[in-house]
């Protein structure tokens, strides 16, 4: 199971009979990619829990910082709320770097960078983030949030084309030969 939403597989022009594909078309048209991903899968896959994971942890240390110097108190001469801000930005940039380093062959890598990253400030927001604490309300956090999340479960990728080439490649035909009761059993004797 891939950590990013699949892009769906092409659609198949199999027979549906195990082996005759392979024989009329000389296995030029398999699809080994594994399937899309349902609508519960995208949700959770379109979490950016990794960055999350980072922004709790040193949300957590602006919120300290804060509670017990107040909103005006300062981290290396820079007010806390100004390096909240600077820390939420960059958390929130680094949403599709993320999807881009862990993506693999079959992803549906940029719509899940693109999903993600505007799912951080939703999360960011229901965490409690220190740079929205002025404007924080616990019941907006739980709405807007799940509606995001619900929302976001109904992107889906498209399913991939073929290229142009790939379309307009001939189908490999068996040959016959002069002797037809060797068609059944393989080729003759080289």
């Amino acid at each position: 199971m891939s950590r990013l939403v699949r892009i769906p597989a092409s659609e198949s022009t199999s027979t549906g009979i195990i082996g005759l594909d392979e024989q009329l078309l000389g296995g030029l048209e398999r699809d080994e990619r594994p399937q899309s991903d349902g609508y519960l899968e995208r949700i959770a896959k379109y979490i950016p829990g990794e960055v999350l994971a980072f922004f709790i942890v040193i949300n957590a240390i602006l919120n300290q910082v804060v509670q017990t110097s107040g909103k005006g108190a300062l981290m290396a001469g820079i007010p806390v709320m100004v390096v909240a801000q600077v820390a939420f930005f960059i958390c929130l940039a680094l949403v599709p770097l993320f999807v881009w380093y862990v993506r693999e062959k079959g992803d549906a890598w940029v719509i899940n960078a693109v999903v993600s990253t505007a799912a951080f400030p939703f999360w960011a927001y229901a965490l409690g983030a220190t740079a929205f604490s002025e404007h924080w309300d616990g019941n907006l956090a739980a709405i807007t949030l799940a509606t995001f999340t619900v929302v976001s479960g109904l992107i889906s990728p498209r399913s991939s084309r073929p290229l142009r080439r790939e379309r307009e490649r001939p189908v490999a035909v068996p040959q016959r030969t002069d002797r037809p009761h060797l068609d059944l059993v393989g080729p003759g004797p080289a």
